[in-house]
């Protein structure tokens, strides 16, 4: 009986992983195109990377709670959420800064940024939406 129940656990697991992997793609996917057309009217990398991450950062929160974690949004979570994000916000601004220097393009260096971030994301939200 205990096995079964460890299975299913993974298989869970499994499923809220690739969840993530869709909200995560569709947020990107946000970012990114926010990132490209303010670059290329003239705003600089860092406000166009911020402020793409602003606007992904609301539509993440509503679909990673309802669609991900399957559960409902509330203010603790999310703190929670707006925490975490404000610890990956810094490691994407710095990779993205880093990237940059070390000559990555610039429209290739987000997609390098948000590939290493997801799972240092993942691991610290799946502890923010934990049920209990």
């Amino acid at each position: 009986m205990r096995i079964k129940e460890i299975l299913t656990g993974k298989k869970e697991q499994i499923r809220q992983f690739i969840r993530f992997c869709i909200v995560g793609t569709v947020a990107a996917g946000i970012h990114y195109g926010i990132y490209y057309v303010l670059l290329k009217i003239g705003a600089g990398h860092n406000l166009s990377y911020a402020a793409g991450y602003i606007l992904a950062f609301i539509c993440n929160f509503i679909a990673t709670s309802y669609f991900t974690f399957l559960s409902s949004p509330s203010w603790g979570r999310f703190i929670g959420f707006a925490g975490s994000h404000a610890v990956n916000f810094v490691l994407h601004i710095v990779l993205l800064n880093v990237f940059l220097w070390m000559g990555m393009h610039e429209l290739i260096a987000p997609i390098a940024v948000m590939l290493v971030a997801m799972l240092v994301q993942y691991t610290i939200l799946n502890f923010v939406f934990r049920k209990k």
